[in-house]
């Protein structure tokens, strides 16, 4: 714990030079007293705390009630024998690497987002949305058919050692593979919230999303986990997460991006064909080849392959963009 507070204070540090060099030091100063003098004149103060808080709170609110989805697992699994809240934890860091991936996306091109909506270029922003969910939609499929494919020799590969024996390798990479399920709502609901707050006004409806998703989670985890254990949370954690993308994604076209959702599932629909394609290859190879480190690596060359080839045939259009992509600076190539 004592590593972790120290590494996240380097990074603020570190970062800290470079972002005091981007500021306009004068004009946020002058910006900042302009603040003060208006929040101390009469009502200002109160105007200025309010406007903050209806801001704020919405932001919150969603983020607390998304991690509220680990502690409702964790409660649940505390009941189960010991070692299922450890069993949990790992397969839940470890599956959702592909999500922090795709998440990079969205990331990115959230200032392009912004801007198109505050200039009231709705159509680019449907756009650029709509590309965006394809994209991250690519990475968390093939992300999620990868860890489906392999999950027992990835977690034997990382973690058996020690007190992690071959018994608590099989329970991780079980739980691992639920969990995989829902590794596509989840990156979903990560990029769809962005453009949700990028709109001028609060809204509450991320909130109120997220709350029926972690109703379904308490609901179907307190079900589950009387018969199937761990993997009954993870599941309930699968359904909870992706209703809430489901929500959410036509919540946006409703209220905020005129996004296409019969479009963008069309698309997420092929994907999930192919990733089904490319992990059921990436689960035979890694079966088939023994060692845990042979396994994964020939699996890291099977599923893409195979995903790539199902995206192809089924015209997906941002794959079929980032193939033809591939193909040129390959033919370039000297």
């Amino acid at each position: 714990a004592l590593g972790v507070a120290v590494g996240g204070a380097l990074m603020v540090l570190l970062q800290l030079p470079f972002f005091l060099r981007r500021l306009p030091v004068r004009g946020a100063w002058a910006d900042w007293r302009a603040r003060r003098r208006t929040a101390a004149a009469p009502g200002g103060r109160p105007y200025v705390l309010g406007v903050t808080v209806a801001l704020v709170a919405p932001i919150a609110l969603f983020a607390i009630s998304r991690q509220a989805q680990v502690l409702v697992e964790r409660f649940l699994a505390s009941s189960l024998t010991p070692g299922a809240i450890s069993h949990l934890n790992y397969a839940q860091k470890v599956s959702q690497i592909p999500m922090v991936l795709a998440l990079m996306i969205p990331t990115v091109t959230l200032p392009l987002v912004a801007r198109a909506m505050a200039e009231g270029d709705t159509q680019g922003a449907r756009r650029r949305v709509e590309r965006d969910l394809l994209l991250v939609g690519i990475v968390a499929v093939l992300g999620a058919a990868y860890v489906m494919a392999c999950a027992p020799q990835l977690v034997q590969l990382l973690f058996q050692r020690g007190e992690f024996t071959a018994e608590a390798t099989a329970a991780t990479a079980e739980v691992m593979r639920v969990y995989a399920l829902g590794l596509l709502g989840h990156t979903l609901v990560g990029a769809l919230i962005r453009p949700f707050f990028s709109a001028a006004r609060p809204t509450w409806f991320p909130l109120a999303a997220m709350g029926v998703g972690l109703a379904i989670t308490v609901v179907a985890g307190a079900v589950a986990v009387r018969h199937w254990g761990a993997a009954g949370i993870a599941a309930a954690n699968a359904a909870g997460i992706t209703a809430t993308a489901l929500l959410l994604m036509r919540g946006l076209a409703g209220r905020v991006v005129p996004i296409d959702p019969a479009t963008v599932m069309a698309g997420l629909g092929r994907l999930l064909l192919s990733g089904l394609a490319a992990g059921a290859a990436g689960w035979a190879v890694a079966d088939a080849a023994g060692s845990p480190p042979l396994s994964a690596a020939l699996a890291a060359l099977a599923v893409p392959a195979v995903f790539a080839a199902g995206a192809w045939a089924l015209r997906v259009p941002e794959a079929v963009a980032l193939l033809s992509a591939a193909q040129r600076k390959l033919k370039a190539t000297p």
